[in-house]
């Protein structure tokens, strides 16, 4: 399993806003999906948490794990810019 560090960490909004997490690898980013997503659904969280899977499992590069996830915290509102 590759737990390879993304190029640059996405920092998304966790208790409903008050406070930041730093994401920087897919681990990471799976384990945020699993755990501490605000609205789990829809298309943008499902291709995030298989790209997630898939690079841990070294079938994608992690750099398309960090565009789906921050492609779908963004559609959730959490992506803190």
């Amino acid at each position: 399993m590759s737990t390879e560090l993304w190029h640059s960490k996405i920092e998304v909004t966790t208790d409903c806003g008050n406070h930041f997490k730093n994401i920087g690898n897919s681990r990471d980013a799976l384990a945020f999906l699993i755990k501490n997503w605000p609205n789990r659904g829809g298309r943008s969280y499902a291709a995030a948490k298989k790209a997630c899977i898939e690079a841990l499992h070294g079938r994608v590069k992690s750099s398309v794990a960090a565009e789906a996830f921050k492609l779908a915290a963004a559609e959730a509102g959490i992506i803190r810019v």
